[in-house]
């Protein structure tokens, strides 16, 4: 693909950035284009951008204050990344922002902050966009305007946010206010961190709050302020905290480069997507507070790989502006309170910027990610999670046996669903992918097709794969169980699952407690295009193929004897961020006899060509008991 014209991007260097072309000035233009674009939906003070497209919850106001907000995050890199040495344009513009945002009687001031509000989220990249550009904003403003900043950011001082990475808003914002001489609340700051030290669960990883919550905000919110907190307290004043955030970061990193497809696309897993290259921020940071295990060459082949995949995608768009979706609109990947300026925490992927033009990520050779290298194999049993990249097709995929965005149930709470909301295909399904993205229209998701197995009630109606219980995690074996239940069934029927990773195929061994007659169905990956896939299935067996040539494919191996009609391809449109067509290989058992069976699925996601009738015999299935036995053609066994 190529770059989108309108960008004004400069020539690639292949020798700098032999995998992407792409050096600093790239990224420069990028945010200059970026920010340009947003000029035309300011208001006249500039202190809120009111930009088009559907509103958040918290109202026009609010969205207006987070465009300014968001915004400024990537001015700030800018400016201060080039020590000041932009467009005038772009320091007076932020600067009239914040003193209108602040002025009660502009006209388009910015919400007052309270307890729990959006506002307090915007606050936090106020805070921190001041503070990288202190010599050129805040210590022009008139005191006057100083004073009224520090008096807007005062309703944080005793405030109550949510209980998760909100926590940390508060504490950057106040750490601000103390930097600048203002009335702060040292016991807020240090209940914020000392909060986040509940969710750390080693090896770098945080859930975001109480529950098995994760997902990207680890790394762009769990991971960045506290270290963006450090640098406004000062190596003095962070009273030895920042050492333990860097070594979490510097762990954190080194699984993280296996998120990252060949293409540059990180995998589609969990909310607010559509802040797409914030996934970036973690890269950075690591970068920026000497505490990466990464090579200077490839943090920059990742972050720029990233970012031109985007681009070559058409983000921004030809507006120059960034919309709710992932690549084009796509509202499903959003959230209630994801606004039209939301997506401008992408902001955060630009962190980068802050280093100098001479420091050795900028100036290093690229150097290949892990999946350009070789296959890869990692299992991270903090989350509960497998990722396995494949060298020849440059696909990573996600197997997901841990996170589920539900709240920790009440103690001693037996039901297994005990607190669970409603699941989300975000975080629902079994596996997700770089190339990929789960059917998450409202219509799509209610069928629950695909990376699910279901039990079907009569009037088909799919069971839920709500909180999701750990099992084991390590080498290229993850297992989970979660509980399943249908209309008018107060039961909880258990469904254990172990994945097996071989190559580029996932084997789900799944045990399954069911009523007499319930059909067992299990979906594969999704595939979208702009065109609808091919799709093909045969006894045992389903398969949908893109036109660029990306297959999913699903193979019974063992207790799928549901007869003529058992393997089939789901079709839809409008439901996928990667595409307008899409469609699900899945399989049906038989109606079930009721009690226990084992099922045995080959799960296949890949660019190469794919033969689902020679698939059948790669695998050796034999159910002894309790015991399933995998035989794969190099010899090696696994016994689930």
């Amino acid at each position: 693909m190529s770059v989108a014209p309108h960008l004004h991007l400069p020539p690639t260097d292949r020798i700098l950035s032999s995998r992407t072309g792409w050096t600093r000035a790239h990224w420069e233009a990028t945010a200059d284009r970026m920010l340009d674009a947003l000029t035309p939906y300011a208001t006249p003070g500039f202190a809120q951008y009111r930009l088009p497209g559907r509103n958040s919850w918290s109202g026009v106001v609010s969205d207006g204050l987070e465009g300014f907000a968001r915004s400024f995050l990537l001015a700030a890199f800018r400016i201060a990344g080039a020590g000041g040495a932009v467009d005038p344009a772009l320091i007076e513009r932020y600067a009239a922002g914040v003193a209108a945002g602040t002025d009660p009687a502009s006209g388009e001031a910015w919400p007052r902050l309270t307890d729990c509000s959006q506002q307090l989220v915007e606050a936090a990249s106020v805070a921190i966009a001041l503070h990288e550009t202190r010599p050129w904003i805040w210590d022009r403003l008139d005191a006057r305007v100083q004073e009224r900043v520090a008096d807007w950011f005062s309703g944080f001082v005793g405030g109550r946010t949510w209980d998760n990475n909100w926590r940390l808003f508060q504490v950057v914002s106040e750490q601000f206010l103390a930097s600048v001489g203002a009335p702060y609340s040292k016991a807020d700051i240090e209940g914020g961190l000392d909060r986040i030290e509940d969710w750390y669960v080693g090896d770098g990883w945080y859930t975001d709050g109480g529950g098995r919550n994760f997902d990207y905000y680890i790394g762009w919110a769990m991971h960045l302020y506290p270290l963006l907190w450090a640098r406004i307290a000062g190596p003095d004043g962070d009273g030895g905290r920042g050492a333990v955030y860097r070594e979490r970061l510097g762990r954190f990193l080194e699984d993280y480069p296996h998120f990252f497809g060949g293409d540059g696309a990180p995998v589609h897993q969990g909310r607010s997507l559509c802040y797409r290259f914030a996934a970036l921020a973690p890269v950075w940071m690591g970068a920026l507070a000497d505490c990466t295990p990464l090579a200077p060459g490839l943090t920059r082949r990742l972050a720029s790989g990233a970012l031109r995949h985007f681009a070559e995608r058409g983000v921004p768009d030809e507006r120059g502006l960034l919309t709710l979706g992932w690549y084009d609109t796509f509202l499903p990947t959003t959230q209630p309170y994801s606004g039209p300026a939301s997506p401008y925490w992408a902001s955060k992927g630009f962190l980068g910027l802050l280093l100098p033009a001479d420091h050795e990520v900028w100036t290093a050779r690229e150097l290949p990610l892990p999946v350009e290298e070789s296959d890869t194999y990692t299992a991270l049993p903090a989350p509960g999670w497998l990722l396995h990249g494949t060298r020849h097709d440059g696909i990573v995929r996600l197997v997901n046996h841990g996170s589920d965005h539900h709240p920790l149930p009440e103690a001693g709470d037996t039901d297994p669903d005990a607190g669970a909301g409603d699941d989300d295909p975000h975080y629902a399904k079994l596996a997700y992918s770089t190339a990929t993205a789960p059917e998450s229209a409202p219509h799509a998701f209610a069928r629950n097709i695909d990376n699910h197995l279901a039990l079907l009630a009569p009037d088909g109606t799919p069971s839920r794969r709500r909180r999701i219980h750990p099992v084991r995690c390590e080498d290229r074996v993850a297992a989970s169980w979660s509980a399943a239940r249908l209309p008018g069934d107060e039961h909880a029927y258990r469904i254990g699952t172990t994945s097996v990773l071989h190559g580029p195929w996932e084997i789900r061994v799944h045990r399954v407690e069911a009523p007499e007659g319930a059909v067992v169905r299990e979906g594969g990956h999704a595939v979208a295009h702009r065109t609808s896939p091919f799709a093909t299935s045969g006894p045992g067996w389903a398969l949908a193929r893109t036109a660029d040539g990306l297959s999913s494919a699903v193979v019974g191996l063992y207790g799928w004897d549901g007869g003529p009609e058992d393997a089939e391809v789901a079709r839809d449109v409008e439901s996928n961020a990667y595409g307008p067509h899409s469609a699900v290989p899945y399989l049906r058992s038989a109606p079930h006899p009721g009690g226990q069976s084992v099922h045995v699925t080959l799960v296949v996601l890949s660019r190469d060509s794919v033969h689902p009738e020679a698939l059948r015999s790669a695998v050796r299935v034999r159910v002894a008991g309790d015991a399933v036995t995998l035989g794969f053609l190099d010899g090696r066994t696994v016994e689930v």
